[in-house]
């Protein structure tokens, strides 16, 4: 691949010196960053989750452990399906906002890489996303024992 000039930010990061390494720099600061925000999300996530399911479980009579174990079921299996699709978008966009064409020339363009690089780690957060409140859910449903 060619250099364009723009360096990387990813490998200014991890190539430091001794020193950069003494005073506390390098990728530590951005991993607990990235951490915080994903377990922001999740915490969003699973509080919003659980009041819709709270609030459609109250309307259906049905008890509160039971549409808080649905809720999570159903939302975390929506993260991973929407995971799996995103992340087997193709390599393929179009080129612009109106749509594709029915008939004529096709609109389209290749995926810069980051657009590739952005389509995969959307992809995990949804997976993820999916599998902690499908485990939430297997935390709420009384059915099951973990122990």
């Amino acid at each position: 691949m060619a250099d364009d000039g723009r360096g990387n930010e990813a490998r200014s990061i991890v190539d430091h010196d001794d020193a950069d390494a003494d005073a506390g720099g390098g990728l530590r600061p951005y991993l607990l960053a990235a951490l915080r925000r994903l377990l922001v999300l999740i915490v969003l996530a699973a509080a919003l989750t659980a009041i819709g399911s709270l609030a459609i479980g109250l309307l259906m009579g049905a008890s509160l452990t039971r549409s808080l174990a649905i809720g999570f079921y159903l939302v975390g299996s929506f993260w991973l399906v929407s995971g799996f699709f995103v992340g087997n978008r193709g390599p393929v966009r179009l080129k612009s906002d109106f749509g594709a064409p029915l008939f004529g020339s096709r609109f389209v363009r290749w995926a810069t890489p980051e657009e590739r690089e952005e389509t995969i780690n959307m992809s995990a957060i949804y997976v993820v996303l999916g599998f902690v409140l499908i485990l939430l859910g297997f935390a709420a449903d009384t059915r099951y024992s973990l122990f």
